[in-house]
């Protein structure tokens, strides 16, 4: 096999681990539908093989609709010390696939919150890392005049510790950023239903009104035909 060939057939086999984010409270509106279709088109672009994981059962199940390859399923976090053990049972599913793949991809799909009551979907690729980014780090300088700091011991294992530490800031960013865009979405729909329900209140106030309106005027028809009809038996008997 050319080299060429073998190089895209490498390719197109990587494997892909991908962390979904999504919420299983009420009110959350379009959440789950929103991350998941952003999802689905952003890993069928991917050339290789999809392993996914679910953070919540509900965006599971949009998922599976969507025919994915879904290994995993996790509760959504009910608090922010909840996150850490989430995102501790992700790391170690990253490490089992590294381990059938070392160029192994991670991506990550969560909603960001944007404004007060706005979020978007957004992704990203903490796997392998991106060689831009590292391109821009290393032109970094150090912020302040000290000597440069060294590493004391082993270099790879300091520097497999500071990798596992950005993949768990990074997750745990992933995770927090989703819950606030969960909470977002709920603030947004309690505010529609709040507006929904003094619109309807509004209606309800309007239609008795004009009801209560509409029997007053019936009431004093009546007394005023009633009056006219005893003054013209009165007039007669005269």
């Amino acid at each position: 096999m050319p080299a060429a060939q073998e190089g895209k057939t490498q390719k197109n086999t990587r494997l892909i681990g991908a962390v979904v984010f999504g919420s299983d409270q009420g009110l959350v509106g379009q959440f789950n539908d929103i991350i998941t279709d952003y999802a689905v088109k952003e890993l069928k672009a991917l050339p290789g093989k999809a392993q996914v994981w679910a953070v919540g059962e509900r965006v599971y199940s949009r998922l599976e609709d969507e025919d994915l390859p879904l290994v995993g399923l996790y509760n959504v976090p009910n608090s922010v010390k909840a996150i850490t053990p989430l995102i501790a049972q992700i790391l170690v599913e990253n490490e089992k696939l590294r381990s059938q793949d070392e160029d192994a991809e991670l991506h990550l799909y969560y909603n960001r919150h944007k404004t007060r009551v706005t979020y978007e979907p957004v992704s990203q690729r903490l796997l392998p890392f991106d060689e831009t980014w590292r391109d821009e780090l290393v032109k970094l300088s150090w912020p302040t005049e000290n000597l440069l700091p060294e590493v004391m011991g082993n270099i790879k294992e300091t520097l497999r510790a500071l990798i596992s530490e950005y993949l768990f800031v990074s997750l745990f960013r992933a995770c927090a950023e989703s819950l606030a865009s969960e909470n977002a979405s709920r603030l947004a729909a309690m505010q529609r239903a709040d507006k929904n329900i003094d619109d309807l209140l509004d209606n309800l106030s309007g239609e008795y009104y004009r009801v209560r309106q509409s029997g007053i005027d019936e009431e004093l028809f009546e007394v005023i035909s009633g009056f006219e009809a005893l003054s013209r038996s009165h007039r007669s008997i005269q």
